[in-house]
């Protein structure tokens, strides 16, 4: 199974498109977290820009809309992802037997020169950093970034974030004021990203990225495994260990069982998809209405996990006290009305 989680940019379940980002957030494609500090300002989205001929339809796209010509020294921009520790055990960080890494992707940016990528871990706050050309202004052009073994600091093994692979998109002096750390160590932010060219300068610029892959060994482009390529159901379903979304959109959603607990809140259960990574934040956008014998009760407060079991559980109890004038241990239907959608948001 792939290491890395929609490397195509296939699934974007939070929306195609966020404006106005400058702080850090998931705003276009699943598990690829934007991390931004003082680092302008940007439109993210999912594009249909990709390369050609590779099988891809999408990839994720950068778009500076107002311009950062010096970074601040504590400043940094990153595409990046984070990944269970329980999922890189065959990775065997820690010991005698470790492995190399090799992560490809295929990148598409206004700015030549040079970027780092690098490898983040997050149980031992250790890393290594590699550095990579963008060689033609605007040209897909496919890298193959190589790692080394780590024999020191083994990675937890559980759902818990352990490792990042973070692609700088900018970073101030703090993080690249030192010497280039390409090979593993306790980190040292000065060594982290030195040398990355500012994407962020200009608001002509634009970053791509699709097709990441992250293999164990080391390859060179002419020894790589092709790019995994999943259905767009099994990509989604991957996704949504981490977040899932349920939308209702000029329709009634078909409703649950639930049942009053005081006056104001209301409980009920919603079958998942698949299991959550974790006990989720629950969002909603919009109303929830309960439906009793005789009357109806509207809600537009924010919904809570009233308890998830975390292990295999393919359903999540939620809440709201929100309602008024409902009858204590009463029965009732809870709906989603029309434009209203809710999130379970469980990601890393």
């Amino acid at each position: 199974q792939a290491l890395i989680i929609n490397g195509s940019m296939a699934v974007a379940q939070r929306g195609t498109s966020t404006a106005s980002v400058t702080t850090a957030s998931y705003p276009a494609c699943d598990r690829w977290n934007f991390a931004i500090s003082s680092g302008g300002t940007w439109t993210v989205s999912q594009d249909t820009d990709v390369p050609s001929g590779e099988g891809f339809s999408t990839s994720a796209k950068y778009d500076c809309t107002t311009a950062q010509g010096t970074l601040g020294a504590a400043a940094y921009i990153q595409h990046r992802q984070s990944i269970e520790g329980q999922n890189l055990q065959l990775l065997k960080k820690g010991t005698s037997n470790a492995e190399t890494v090799t992560i490809s992707f295929w990148v598409k940016a206004t700015k030549t020169g040079t970027n780092i990528l690098e490898l983040y871990d997050n149980t031992n706050n250790r890393q290594c950093s590699q550095s990579y050309t963008i060689s033609s202004s605007d040209t897909w052009e496919k890298k193959v970034v190589n790692f080394p073994a780590d024999t020191s600091g083994a990675l937890a093994n559980n759902n818990s974030g352990a490792l990042n692979v973070q692609f700088y998109l900018g970073a101030g002096s703090n993080l690249s004021s030192g010497t280039l750390q390409t090979t593993w160590a306790s980190y040292v932010n000065a060594n982290r990203a030195v040398g990355q060219v500012n994407h962020a300068d200009s608001t002509s610029n634009n970053f791509y990225i699709t097709g990441v892959q992250m293999e164990v060994g080391t390859y060179t482009s002419a020894t790589l495994p092709p790019f995994q390529h999943e259905s767009f159901a099994d990509n989604l379903d991957r996704c949504q260990r981490y977040y899932i979304s349920y939308g209702n959109v000029g329709t009634t959603q078909s409703g649950f069982p639930a049942r009053a607990y005081s006056g104001s809140g209301l409980m009920w259960a919603v079958t998942l998809p698949k299991p959550l990574r974790a006990s989720p934040t629950v969002t909603l956008t919009g109303t929830i209405r309960a439906f009793g014998s005789s009357n109806t009760h509207d809600s537009t407060s924010a919904l809570g996990v009233a308890s998830y079991a975390n292990t295999n559980s393919t359903i999540v109890m939620l809440n709201s006290t929100g309602f008024s004038g409902l009858s204590n241990d009463r029965s009732y239907n809870v709906m989603a009305i029309n434009d209203t959608f809710y999130t379970l948001d469980a990601e890393l």
